[in-house]
């Protein structure tokens, strides 16, 4: 098992959070639609395909260069979504806030929530409020669910991915973790760095008309494009090749991961999007990619390969800058804790 007790890492999305769903949470209620484990599940409803995904909040510090927790609960759902090929369509959003939180900030956090959502085309229909005693919620907590109409065409899933396959992202990654890191600790980095947290529906909207060609898409939030793409490999069996030199690092966040010794592939985004399309469609997703405004600097990064035969190869391995490999792992947690 697991082990006799929960820790840190086992909510950060890496190795012991995949063990912990895997040991606990699919042996006791584990489906068809679960079983998949994917952002969001598909699930059939009498108006057509719908989509539907529930998240849970606890960044610290709550208010972050580039947005707050209001911000990131309402755009990490809907990602979630959209990474599923769906419109966001609703919201619900329930508060656990600690006594003795200031009203200004709920205000300031409840209109940044109102902002997201008209930005993600969604609306917060639904929502509860639990307060606790001083000292039992660090301030604020946020658990969010969201539904959405799959869009025509769109049948994605991780499991789709197959070897000849492109690989894009839709911007530079790393932002977010980096962002929080430093106003968490006051590191002093200058300018300081800002998280992408936003909506990602736009990009989708732009590749759906390539219908069936867009075989999985991913947020890379917790455990960074590292854990992306390790989801996508485990789930087609098949390995992962990036280039390391084509994925795109801001300046600032390629010097604060140098200073710190963190790699920004393994660092949370929350306004990117991971597309794995047909290879014959890579050049048109990429065009799709760059006309949408949050993609304008889409990249595309690697290609799906065939699994070796008669043994394991690492489900994602990067080519470097100076022409060696090595292999991206997916770390047991997230080298920046209270990132989502």
């Amino acid at each position: 098992m697991i082990g006799e007790t929960v820790t840190l890492a086992m909510g950060a999305g890496g190795a012991l959070s995949a063990r912990l769903i895997e040991e606990v949470f699919l042996p006791a209620y584990g489906n068809e639609a679960l079983n998949r484990l994917e952002d969001a599940a598909e699930i059939e409803t009498g108006g057509g395909r719908t989509a539907f995904t529930t998240d849970a909040y606890t960044v610290k510090p709550l208010f972050f260069p580039g947005g707050d927790i209001g911000r990131l609960a309402v755009c990490g759902t809907a990602n979630d979504l959209a990474a599923a090929g769906a419109r966001p369509a609703a919201v619900s959003a329930a508060f656990v806030i600690e006594e003795g939180f200031p009203i200004a900030d709920l205000v300031a956090i409840a209109r940044s929530m109102r902002d997201a959502a008209a930005e993600a085309g969604a609306r917060i229909v639904a929502g509860d409020t639990k307060v606790v005693r001083r000292g039992e919620a660090d301030g604020l907590f946020i658990a969010t669910a969201g539904v959405g109409r799959i869009l025509p065409g769109m049948a994605v899933s991780c499991r789709r991915a197959r070897p000849g396959d492109a690989i894009l992202v839709s911007g530079p990654v790393g932002a977010h973790g980096v962002a929080v890191l430093n106003a968490r600790e006051a590191l002093g980095f200058i300018p300081d760095p800002r998280s992408d947290v936003a909506p990602v529906f736009d990009i989708v909207e732009r590749l759906a008309p390539l219908g069936g060609k867009v075989h999985a898409m991913r947020d890379p939030t917790r455990g960074g494009v590292a854990a992306a793409l390790g989801e996508i490999a485990r789930a087609s069996g098949a390995t992962v090749l990036i280039r390391e030199a084509r994925v795109p690092v801001a300046a600032d966040v390629r010097a604060c991961c140098e200073i710190l010794g963190l790699d920004p592939f393994t660092v949370a985004c929350e306004g990117r999007l991971v597309a794995v399309v047909a290879g014959e469609a890579a050049d048109d997703a990429l065009a799709r990619m760059r006309a949408a405004a949050g993609g304008r600097e889409a990249a595309l990064i690697g290609r799906v390969e065939e699994a070796p035969d008669g043994g394991e190869a690492p489900p994602v391995r990067v080519e470097t800058v100076v022409g060696g490999r090595r292999f991206l792992a997916v770390l047991d947690g997230d080298p920046v804790p209270r990132i989502c």
